[in-house]
This record gives structure tokens, C-alpha cells and sequence, in this order.
């Protein structure tokens, strides 16, 4: 019974419309008073779940992200893309895919990635003649892959979850974010020749690309020093993450000299607010696993797909349709406290 109420009561939640945190940190609690299952370890597993040294990369590469989007890099990257590929058939849709598999290595973050590029290719897709629904899908869909492509916010959390190692997690991201990148933009770009979606009416000469891509250099080369410190043990990725803010301030204030005092307090608040919704969902998560675990729902979640089947391969068929449905109701963050352990 004390699990049909904890599950209930979070799905309920949705449906009405609380947001994801509150959802799961009602259920948790109204649970745990309903059955008294140990209360008083409510406010203990609340802070344990985000008293974690690796967490602190998530705000440092959220801000390093905010920082590069207030110095203008990810109009760079779109310009330096669209230069090469804007004349292609579908070829505003692929820019859109490129652009968001580089600034997802920048920033880490989905929503933040759909942010900045959304912010300056849906508009210029719209007038090119895209459906507008497809056109944000695109943008949308291509924002994931800042869920694979290293520094994954969410690979950081899935490391913190099953203490597996989040700098094998980033090198393990590379080869697979850039298959499915390249493998969205190909899709992008027979949808968009199916559906007679013509590319601009001008390349760009060797001059303008040359431009192009000094002017989004500094954004390519970030990646590259993030990773290759991480992946040759220079620094760990809570480090990787410092130093990444380092090295935005310093492109945004000596390099492109964009960010103004009250342009760097902005991107201060930006980050502490889109990190502050992350920590609220990880804390409430972690407090709704916990409770989970002591109602026992975890361990006859396993024992009832085990009792399925065996067969390891349909375990994870079962356990990726367990995931899609999901994802239908709750973000990647809290999917990962709930299925994880």
C-alpha cells in the first residue's frame, strides 16, 4: 500500500501540473509521515543528495555556458556553419543540428543549449519556409545530444548516482554524440529534401568562412582543452569545470571584450537560477529514491522484470520502455534517481 500511495501521489502531481521537484518531494514526504517510515531522515537525505564534490561541476559549466552565450560564440558557431552548409538543401536544419552538438560541449545543458540556438536559428528557419513545428523539433531533438556529448550535466549526476567514474563517462560521450549528431542532421536533412526545404540563395567565399571561423575559434578550441586536461588526468571534471569559467571570462573579456559588468551579473543570475532548479529536482529526487528504496519499491521493481524474463537482452528492452514512458511525464534528472538505483 505505501508504495501504490508514493506512486500515486507523484503521478497525480503531474498530471495537475506541479513541477517535477515539488511533485517528487511531496510524494517522498507525504509518504514517509503517512507510514512513518523514519521521518526524521528527511532533511538528512534532502542535503545528502546534492553534498556531493562532483555536483560542483554543475553550476561552473552551466556559468562557463551563460558566459560564451554573452560574448556572442553561439552566433558565431551558427554563422561559421551556415556558411558551409546554409546553401545545402535542408540546410538552415543541419546548421541548427552542427550548432547545437558544439555549444552542448560548451554549456552541458539541454535547455540551455535550446535556449541559445533556438533564440537565433527558429526565427531565420521560419522566413527560410520551415514548418514551424519541425523547425523547433529540430532544434529540440539536437539539443539532446548535450545529454551524450561531454560535459553532460547529466552524465555528471548518473556518476554521482552509481559512483562510476564521470571522466569515463565524458570520453565514453564523444564517439556515440557524434554519430547520433551526424545521424539527426542526415535525417534533418531527407526530411527537409522530402519536403522541399531549399538552402540559402548564397554560399559563403573563402574569405567570409576564414572569418567565420576565427571569430568562433575560441569556441571549437574549448572543448578541446576541457576534454584533453580530463582525458590526460590534468585536472578532474569538478576542475575541468572551474577552469572552464576561467577560460570563458577570459575569451569574453580579452578576446571578444562583449561582456560588460552588468552583462557578467547576468550571467551570474542566470546560472544561479537554472542551477538552482537542477539542485531542487536532485535533492527531491534523492529523497523520493530513498523513500523508494524503504518502501521496497526498487528491489520488486527488479524482482518483477527479473520474473519476466531473464534473458538479459529483453531486460533491456522492458527497461528502455520502462524509460520512453517516462520520459513522457518526467525530466532525464529525476529519471535517473528513480531507475538508477
Amino acid at each position: 500500500m505505501d508504495i501504490l500511495i508514493l506512486i500515486l501521489i507523484f503521478f497525480v502531481l503531474i498530471l495537475v501540473g506541479v513541477p517535477i521537484g515539488t511533485s517528487l518531494g511531496v510524494a517522498a514526504v507525504v509518504t514517509l509521515f503517512q507510514f512513518d517510515l523514519g521521518v526524521g531522515m528527511v532533511g538528512i537525505n534532502f542535503s545528502s543528495a546534492i553534498a556531493s564534490f562532483p555536483l560542483l561541476a554543475v553550476p561552473f559549466f552551466i556559468l562557463a555556458g551563460v558566459l560564451l552565450d554573452k560574448a556572442g560564440l553561439a552566433a558565431s558557431i551558427a554563422r561559421f556553419f551556415e556558411l558551409i552548409l546554409g546553401k545545402a538543401v535542408g540546410g538552415l536544419a543541419m546548421v541548427s543540428v552542427f550548432t547545437c552538438m558544439f555549444w552542448g560541449a560548451l554549456s552541458g545543458s539541454g535547455p540551455a543549449t535550446t535556449a541559445a540556438v533556438g533564440l537565433i536559428l527558429l526565427v531565420p528557419m521560419i522566413k527560410q519556409g520551415y514548418d514551424k513545428n519541425f523547425a523547433g523539433a529540430v532544434i529540440a531533438n539536437a539539443a539532446d545530444l548535450s545529454i551524450i556529448i561531454p560535459p553532460s550535466i547529466a552524465f555528471i549526476i548518473y556518476g554521482n548516482i552509481t559512483s562510476v567514474s564521470v571522466s569515463a563517462l565524458f570520453v565514453a560521450g564523444i564517439v556515440p554524440g557524434i554519430i547520433i549528431g551526424v545521424g539527426t542532421a542526415l535525417v534533418a536533412y531527407l526530411i527537409s529534401k522530402k519536403r522541399g526545404y531549399q538552402g540559402l540563395n548564397q554560399r559563403g567565399n573563402v574569405k567570409e568562412i576564414l572569418k567565420a571561423s576565427k571569430d568562433a575559434f575560441w569556441a571549437f578550441v574549448s572543448p578541446v582543452i576541457i576534454l584533453g586536461g580530463i582525458y590526460t588526468g590534468a585536472f578532474t571534471p569538478t576542475e575541468a569545470a572551474v577552469v572552464s569559467v576561467f577560460y570563458s571570462l577570459f575569451v569574453a573579456v580579452f578576446i571578444y571584450r562583449s561582456l560588460t559588468w552588468r552583462g557578467f551579473m547576468d550571467a551570474l543570475t542566470d546560472a544561479a537560477v537554472t542551477s538552482s532548479v537542477i539542485m531542487f529536482i536532485v535533492a527531491f529526487a534523492g529523497l523520493f529514491s530513498w523513500t523508494a528504496s524503504v518502501t521496497g519499491f526498487i528491489d520488486q521493481t527488479a524482482e518483477f522484470i527479473i520474473r519476466i524474463s531473464p534473458n538479459s537482452v529483453v531486460m533491456i528492452i522492458l527497461v528502455n520502455l520502462l524509460l520512453l514512458i517516462l520520459g513522457m511525464f518526467i525530466d532525464a534528472i529525476s529519471i535517473s534517481y528513480l531507475v538508477m538505483p
